[in-house]
């Protein structure tokens, strides 16, 4: 068994089962995939999110051995990834209590709870072509190198997040922000349970998180100025240099990006 407990929880816990707690919370019901539930919820004047996962079970474990893919087995993995993201200087969730128990692994019980990051924006909600535009070619540059210096330090430290997409990225939206250029304002990267954490990053994951980011970027009026300025940062080096020589890569992100495209059409969430 694995257990962390900041306040409130380990005062308020100290006497409980910290499981049942933490599945016995209720509140603003997000998301319910069966085995995983995340929910929003008050304590003590403050704002939590937490998730529950109750086991995928045995065949849901052997249907994703078998077609080699990593199954998200619990919320270790993204407990993980946010203390590596804390290291790494990248901003994201904080968290506040965890827990794992089960020796099976298609059955084991976790939770985990990290405050709420409100008030946020998903910054594909927040830009959009008048938004870009009004911000300004420089305010622009600047959030997109952002961006760039963002998946930079996660693909060179072994990370790849695997739903790089905008709407992962929470805006900062306070009344205090008001005054503050967008590329300054607290942007926090989130949705980690997927995160895979190695000391390398493969190419492949590396231009799938890539291929994710541009065509979010695309969908809400990023062009390819913009794309250009990323690729300087991401790389660091001269536009030509970049280009040249990662030409490969970049034409698989462009691949990847119409192919995410055209799902999205076929599954109707986009024309």
């Amino acid at each position: 068994m694995k257990l962390f407990l900041a306040e409130p929880f380990a005062s308020r816990w100290l006497d409980s089962d910290p499981f049942e707690a933490a599945f016995s919370l209720t509140g603003e019901l997000f998301r319910d995939m069966g085995d995983r539930r995340t929910t929003r919820f008050e304590c003590e004047g403050g704002a939590y999110f937490v998730k529950t996962h109750a086991g995928i079970g045995i065949g849901e474990l052997l249907k994703n051995l078998l077609y080699l893919r990593a199954p998200v087995l619990g919320a270790e993995n993204e407990y993980r990834a946010i203390s590596r993201l804390a290291e790494l200087g990248v901003e994201t969730m904080t968290a506040v209590a965890f827990g794992r128990r089960g020796w099976n692994p298609a059955y084991e019980k976790s939770f985990l709870i990290t405050r709420a990051l409100e008030p946020t924006l998903p910054l594909d909600e927040y830009c959009n072509p008048q938004v870009l535009s009004a911000m300004g070619v420089s305010e622009r540059r600047a959030l997109v190198r952002r961006l760039a210096r963002i998946s930079r330090t996660l693909h060179d430290n072994g990370i790849n997040h695997r739903d790089y997409y905008l709407c992962h990225f929470l805006l900062d939206t306070s009344p205090a922000m008001d005054t503050v250029a967008v590329s300054k304002r607290p942007l926090y990267l989130i949705d980690l349970h997927r995160v895979q954490i190695r000391h390398r990053t493969p190419r492949r994951w590396r231009h799938k998180d890539l291929a994710a980011l541009f065509y979010s970027a695309r969908r809400v009026g990023f062009d390819e100025r913009d794309v250009a300025c990323f690729l300087v940062e991401y790389k660091q080096q001269p536009l030509r240099t970049a280009r040249d020589e990662n030409r490969r890569l970049w034409q698989a992100v462009r691949e990847d990006a119409d192919q995410l495209h055209r799902k999205g059409i076929r599954k109707g969430y986009h024309t």
